[in-house]
């Protein structure tokens, strides 16, 4: 029980960080779209991957392919292109890894 609690809670603080940190990084990048969006793009990124490391399993074609589906929400919930989408995503990973360093959450990406 007191497991699953933890896991509930590093999952909710996981949730919390990569959602304010999608959220920061795009309105660097000038959009428009509130908090929920970057809350969305946050649960679409935790979905896309554990859905590609349970077919997959965890590996580089695990993580590549949920890469690019994670850019198309992204270009979907941003109405962005590509390159944008792109630019955003690395960022957003590597504000994401540097935090971790100081505030460890789940394991595995954002």
């Amino acid at each position: 029980m007191a497991a699953t609690v933890m896991i509930g809670v590093s999952f909710i603080i996981a949730l919390i960080v990569s959602t304010i940190i999608i959220f920061v990084v795009t309105k660097l990048f000038g959009e428009t779209e509130g908090i929920i969006t970057a809350l969305i793009a946050a649960l679409a990124g935790t979905v896309i991957y554990t859905i590609a490391s349970w077919l997959l399993g965890t590996g580089f074609i695990a993580a590549f392919l949920g890469g690019i589906v994670w850019l198309v929400a992204l270009q979907i919930l941003y109405r962005i292109g590509w390159v944008k989408a792109l630019v955003t995503a690395v960022i957003v990973w590597l504000v994401t890894g540097f935090v971790g360093w100081f505030l460890p959450t789940l394991a595995g990406p954002v």
